[in-house]
């Protein structure tokens, strides 16, 4: 109840609504449903609190009206109709909005927009500015210009990071099933979980699924989301769009995720979900006992070899002697200047460069 009362009371939130609770195959956007999620955001936000929307749709919405039968497959076809379904979809956002006089802002993001530091400084000061402005933010994946390689997969990890980005009290995921069950619940016979604990005990056993006809996510997206927020110190609840006035208001519907207790630090939650690796540091036994046992910094001594090219201030990847990826760090070196160091005695080297290869400060676990 803990858990619930945690998002029921949350000044702000990150609501995240999937293309399921807005449209459908043969229509494009369900009007009539957007109006009523709009209803239970708009009930939330006269209670006091600040919601921004993190809405899939986009590329569903462009379906029907380029006389598409199915989702497209292809990416150049998925971005044809994203660019054509997020005219829509910002506009019947607007439109419904507008019948509380509240405006709404539209934030395309990449996954390099919140990979790269500055351009993640920049997404958040947009996002804190439109809020003090009264804005409400309606957030997507830019789908037109993302490729396979640089996407966030789907719109419940960005929901996630979103809620990072803005020290969010809470996040909500709304899709087209009521919460966590701990099998398939169409099949029959299984069962809700309606708590998930900060360590996840509960979802031993469990198997999720993938995607729909319409979206990206399906359960197992939105399981990894919900983790990755709790490692934020954010509380998730995931329950259906059509339980959305309940979601939004007592939180009573669907499956709690509690939050874990120490919350990452800022800095270090973006190494670990949000920033691009950019090569890797091969590392022996006792550099590996140190970095991950000991939550020491990465020294010079215990680097075997170099791989890949990368800048000074990168994130890069520790591997360990087995080739087993053990962290992930932010690099004090260039790639070609650390290669050129590695098996020098630390002695024999300028004061300037015996400082730490990955200082423990900007160091996670893999």
């Amino acid at each position: 109840m803990q858990t619930r009362d945690a998002v029921a009371a949350a000044r702000r939130v990150v609501v995240k609504i999937g293309s399921s609770g807005l449209t459908s195959l043969s229509g494009g956007l369900d009007l009539e449903r957007l109006d009523r999620l709009v209803d239970a955001l708009e009930a939330r936000m006269a209670a006091g609190s600040d919601v921004l929307v993190v809405s899939s749709g986009a590329i569903a919405a462009g379906i029907a009206p380029l006389g598409l039968r199915a989702r497209p497959r292809d990416l150049a076809t998925q971005q044809a109709a994203a660019a054509v379904g997020q005219l829509e979809l910002v506009q019947a956002w607007r439109t419904s909005f507008a019948r509380y006089g509240r405006t709404v802002g539209q934030v395309l993001l990449t996954a390099e927009d919140v990979a790269r530091r500055s351009q993640h400084r920049n997404a958040q000061r947009t996002l804190d500015r439109l809020r003090v402005l009264g804005v409400v933010p309606i957030v997507n994946e830019n789908d037109t210009v993302a490729t396979a390689e640089i996407r966030f997969g789907d719109n419940d990890r960005l929901a996630a990071l979103v809620s990072h980005l803005v020290s969010a009290d809470a996040m909500v995921l709304l899709s087209d099933v009521a919460g966590l069950y701990d099998g398939d619940p169409r099949q029959g016979g299984a069962t809700l979980i309606r708590e998930v604990s900060a360590d996840g005990a509960e979802l031993d056993g469990v198997v999720a699924g993938s995607g729909g006809t319409l979206g990206t996510g399906g359960m197992a997206s939105k399981l990894t989301a919900a983790r990755l927020a709790a490692d934020a110190g954010v509380p998730v609840l995931l329950a259906s769009a059509a339980q959305a006035p309940e979601a939004l208001g007592d939180a009573q519907v669907g499956t709690a995720f509690a939050a874990r207790a120490r919350r990452l630090s800022a800095r270090r939650f973006w190494v670990r979900y949000a920033a691009e690796t950019s090569g890797s540091i091969c590392l022996d036994a006792g550099a590996v006992s140190a970095v991950i046992d000991g939550r020491r910094s990465l020294l010079l001594p215990g680097i075997t070899a170099v791989k890949g090219d990368f800048h000074a201030s990168d994130v890069v990847r520790l591997i360990g002697p087995d080739g087993t990826p053990v962290a992930r760090g932010v690099v004090a070196f260039d790639a070609a200047e650390l290669a050129a160091m590695v098996g020098v005695p630390a002695a024999q080297l300028p004061p300037e460069l015996r400082r730490p290869v990955v200082h423990a400060d900007d160091l996670v676990r893999a």
